[in-house]
């Protein structure tokens, strides 16, 4: 959630993919062809062995302790430093980041955050409202549509829409972001960032609560 703060500044420098298909026939030679055929046929396979393997759903962690609570763990001020690696797994930035939030409502968190990377200050402007039964919701000025989640545990994991350039769909990315919080009370969040179903990047980040 308010992890996602983060990345949502770094996307914006994500590169645009571009995939056009022409018609006509190859008129190469036989053994290229044979080669990029072998070639895929082992992508599709490692394809699928990926996709055998399960995910756990955030209620597998419901037996862990201690318990994350969202409302309780951003309510206040908070910092983090994380980076940011590209789809090959190379670091390509650091970001740090600085919330305060305060309530809003009996079961809301209203949080303004500055995210810091690349020389440039990011304001995001948070909305969380907790719906019950470990759900939440939230709204941020740069997000299309509403993030949901769902806490468990010490484990939190929701997904949303990030709008890179409000306004502009095709600019927008996913997110999917898995948090825990660990024995001593720093958060711990992994991000996957796609487009149209391709690995853009990850960020990896710690929070802590400040005084």
């Amino acid at each position: 959630m308010m992890i996602g703060m983060t990345i949502l500044h770094v996307a914006q420098g994500f590169p645009t993919i571009n995939v056009s298909l022409r018609g006509g026939h190859f008129t190469g030679p036989a053994a290229p062809c044979f080669r990029i055929a072998r070639r895929i046929l082992c992508l599709c396979s490692l394809g699928l062995l990926a996709g055998c393997a399960s995910t756990l759903r955030p209620n597998a962690f419901a037996a862990t302790s201690p318990a994350f609570d969202p409302m309780t763990f951003w309510t206040g001020r908070t910092a983090s430093w994380g980076v940011i690696e590209n789809r090959h797994g190379a670091p390509t930035a650091i970001v740090t980041t600085t919330t305060e939030a305060t309530a809003d409502g009996p079961d809301g968190l209203h949080m303004v955050q500055h995210v810091m990377t690349g020389g440039k200050d990011t304001v995001r402007d948070w909305h969380l409202r907790r719906l019950g039964n470990g759900c939440f919701e939230a709204t941020a000025n740069d997000m299309a549509g509403t993030a949901r989640g769902e806490s468990s545990g010490r484990t939190f994991h929701w997904t949303w829409t990030l709008a890179t350039k409000p306004g502009n769909g095709l600019f927008n990315v996913e997110m999917e972001q898995w948090m825990y919080l660990a024995d001593n009370g720093t958060l711990m969040n992994r991000t996957l960032i796609t487009k149209l179903g391709v690995r853009l990047a990850e960020i990896s980040e710690q929070f802590v609560r400040r005084e």
